[in-house]
């Protein structure tokens, strides 16, 4: 089964989550909302931004590699399926990443 999580989905976090789903889908819209070096002790966390000041078809790509990557790379009981992109109506050029990801539980 897949699900569908945003960088927008981070309404409250819930440190120690139990349940398995809730926990690699919070994990997976922390690495979304995290900028990469913004973690003390744990710099290598979140997307590299490279995408940044870069024409929208060309930050699209960027982003879809930096999201798979990062996520493959930090939450290894998430598989990405997909990565597509909603813009923000209230700030014109800016990409709210999204990922479809299977949750492999053992």
């Amino acid at each position: 089964m897949s699900y569908t999580v945003s960088a927008a989905d981070l309404t409250r976090v819930q440190l120690n989550e139990e349940e398995t789903i809730a926990s690699v889908c919070q994990n997976v819209a922390l690495i979304l909302a995290t900028r990469q070096g913004t973690c003390p002790l744990y710099r290598g966390f979140g997307l590299p931004q490279r995408f940044v000041d870069k024409p929208m078809p060309v930050a699209k790509a960027m982003l879809f590699s930096e999201v798979k990557e990062a996520v493959e790379e930090y939450e290894p009981r998430a598989e990405v399926i997909n990565v597509f992109f909603t813009d923000d109506p209230a700030s014109p050029g800016r990409l709210i990443p999204t990922v479809e990801v299977n949750i492999i539980e053992s």
